[in-house]
């Protein structure tokens, strides 16, 4: 019974883990979609400025 608790406290840490995880990457997806907005105006500012 007493193998219980490092279970228990075994899968905390799993999880817990996995939540950090998840959570970096929401961040980084976030980040790498700003990046892709800023260069998608970057390129039609600079589309813009040839055609004129």
């Amino acid at each position: 019974m007493d193998n219980f608790w490092y279970l228990f406290a075994a899968y905390t840490l799993i999880w817990i883990g996995l939540f950090v995880y998840i959570f970096s990457l929401s961040g980084r997806e976030r980040q790498l979609s700003v990046e892709i907005e800023e260069l998608k105006e970057t390129l039609a500012r600079i589309e813009a400025k040839e055609g004129a």
